[in-house]
């Protein structure tokens, strides 16, 4: 099975990490949408508590004009998700969504293609973290 996406961990806080992660992936073309306080919402809806993790919903406006022109159906796979989690005091997971594995999904060869150069930049993102 091919990994849905780039790991790397690195030692920061989370907040820190989440700042670092916003301003790499500004650098290549995509902003942030959407921010989920995972953790937050779990506590708050059940209760129960998990590690600090915070979803960003990432999208660089050309590369999904260009996946949507080719197929409307990739609406369901947008914004790429950037994953911050604290797995320890000072230890941060970063984990950003890989393009051609969800492009695998709708089984489109014209997407995956295009998702290729948004795997490159999400790739140089998380190595500028």
């Amino acid at each position: 099975m091919t990994a849905i996406n780039f790991k790397r961990e690195i030692a920061d806080t989370m907040d820190n990490a989440i700042e670092r992660a916003t301003k790499a992936l500004g650098a290549v073309g995509f902003g942030i949408l959407t921010r989920i306080d995972m953790h937050s919402k779990i506590k708050e809806k059940t209760g129960k508590e998990i590690i600090p993790t915070v979803i960003l919903g990432a999208c660089n406006p050309n590369l999904a004009y260009e996946a949507y022109s080719a197929n409307s159906d990739v609406a369901s796979l947008l914004p790429c998700n950037a994953v911050i989690r604290e797995i320890a005091p000072g230890k941060i997971s970063l984990e950003f969504v890989k393009p051609t594995a969800m492009m695998q999904i709708l089984g489109d060869t014209r997407l995956a293609e295009l998702a290729r150069e948004a795997d490159a930049k999400i790739e140089l993102a998380l190595t500028n973290v």
